[in-house]
């Protein structure tokens, strides 16, 4: 790799910590960089994903305090299971998929983790609407399995995961947004963990650019955090919409024009 390649990686690292820690969408800014850096398509894939892990665990021992106060055996047990094998199983799709394959998926990838994110918000009031369900202390079988998917497509891809899983959990009885993202951070942490485990025994992992991007993604995480206090969510959340919908369009030209 040359400085220029170093750079964008850097940059993709930094811009993607940053924005998980602001807005979310990071993956938008990180993924790209590293096939801008000449990166095949599944090794980019699996180095964003352990690229962005440290920061779904720190996240989750955050709000440690939270989950301690929901049903262990009978919630978040089943709920963890099923991130478990999702993830897993999302990791071992995406080894056991060719370049030129994920090469074709990734417009309607980022399609449709832009199309979550532009309606996040409208989608988190619908499914998390306490009119809508009663809160259930005890994991369902179609809470089971709406884990089960979001935890195979995190696995696999990832951006966009969270907002499927705010619906999921909704699905599975919880109507409390704090309760909720205490539970969506565990629940990705496991998928994060399991899937960058996948990858680096599979060897799926370019750990050149891995080096690179990894102190960029903790520096952009810091600034974001403290960014976080003066920049307005609403100017956050444009800029991510406005990336995720160009670099859409751009890799449908890309692949298919």
């Amino acid at each position: 790799m040359d400085i220029w390649h170093i750079a964008l990686i850097i940059g993709g690292g930094f811009a993607g910590g940053a924005m998980n820690a602001l807005a979310g969408g990071g993956t938008f800014f990180s993924f790209p960089a590293l096939l801008a850096a000449g990166i095949a398509p599944v090794s980019a894939n699996a180095t964003n994903a352990i690229a962005l892990w440290p920061a779904s665990l720190s996240t989750a021992w955050a709000l440690r305090r939270e989950l301690r106060a929901l049903p262990l055996r009978s919630y978040l047990l089943p709920l963890t299971v099923a991130a478990l094998v999702g993830g897993l199983g999302g990791g071992l799709l995406l080894l056991l998929t060719s370049d030129q394959l994920f090469y074709r998926l990734i417009p309607w990838l980022l399609l449709l983790a832009t199309l979550l994110f532009t309606f996040s918000k409208s989608l988190a009031r619908l499914v998390t609407g306490q009119h809508m369900l009663k809160e259930s202390p005890r994991l369902g079988p179609v809470g089971f399995l709406c884990q089960l998917l979001v935890s195979l497509y995190g696995g696999f891809f990832g951006a966009g995961m969270g907002i499927m899983m705010i619906a999921s959990l909704a699905i599975a009885g919880r109507t409390r947004v704090v309760e909720i993202n205490a539970i969506k951070s565990l629940l990705s942490s496991v998928i994060y963990s399991v899937a960058t485990l996948t990858f680096i025994i599979a060897g799926a992992v370019h750990w050149p650019a891995l080096l690179i991007m990894l102190p960029g993604t903790v520096v952009g995480g810091y600034c974001g955090g403290r960014l976080a206090r003066w920049l307005p969510d609403a100017w956050l959340r444009a800029l991510v919409i406005l990336v995720g919908w160009s670099l859409s369009l751009l890799y449908f030209y890309k692949v298919y024009g």
